[in-house]
């Protein structure tokens, strides 16, 4: 009997840490986002032998980043002014 009650506990121990983090709204979607966003730019999926392909990635990205927030600012202005 205490051995199924120890069973219990520990499966609903198992269920909530799943539903913590696979939750949308929690920080562990905003970190992996985030860590996903990082890894993008500085061409953590790039083969690090060759060290042009390395920094050629990470200034392609980046620049790509920032010509992206250039537009999101741009098109705000744009809507606030309405013109």
């Amino acid at each position: 009997m205490a051995q199924r009650q120890d069973s219990e506990k520990e499966s609903r121990r198992i269920l909530e840490r799943i539903a913590h983090e696979t939750d949308p709204a929690g920080n562990s979607f905003v970190s992996r986002a985030a860590k996903g966003m990082h890894d993008h730019v500085t061409a953590a999926d790039i083969d690090r032998a060759d060290p042009i392909e390395v920094w050629g990635t990470r200034f392609g990205r980046t620049l790509g980043l920032l010509l992206a927030l250039g537009l999101m600012v741009w098109l705000v202005l744009y809507v606030i002014r309405g013109s």
